[in-house]
């Protein structure tokens, strides 16, 4: 079994979306615990709507490719609009920041929500 933590952000409709989300994903892993939800500003674009961040660990016979492909398509089912930027508005937004306690997100790095909702789920970098 692989243990994974995954980001989650989402600033259309977040109360909606990310518990649809989990409730889609844990059809496929086993969701062992979910962060406390936190807002944050948007980063890169303004103007837009502000994010609920937070992140979920799981538990998965997946491996790290076959996951991430899953996240996505997992995103894409949600109606997820791939069209816009990279910090655009989104209904949902998935990212594994950590695979078998390895960070693989640099991501993790930068954001202090990421490495607090990480902390949070018990990962100790």
């Amino acid at each position: 079994m692989n243990n994974c933590i995954i980001g989650i952000g989402s600033n259309i409709d977040a109360d909606i979306n990310i518990p649809e989300m989990l409730r889609l994903l844990s059809a496929d892993v086993e969701i062992i615990q979910v962060s406390k939800m936190v807002q944050t500003k948007p980063i890169g674009i303004t103007g837009q709507a502000d994010f609920t961040n937070g992140a979920v660990c799981i538990r998965t016979e997946m491996n790290l490719e076959s996951l991430s492909s899953h996240l996505k398509k997992l995103e894409d089912r949600m109606g997820r609009d791939r069209r816009e930027g990279k910090y655009s508005s989104r209904n949902i937004d998935l990212d594994i920041l950590i695979w078998n306690n390895t960070i693989v997100d640099p991501d993790y790095y930068t954001r202090d929500f990421l490495r607090n909702s990480a902390a949070e789920l018990g990962f100790k970098n």
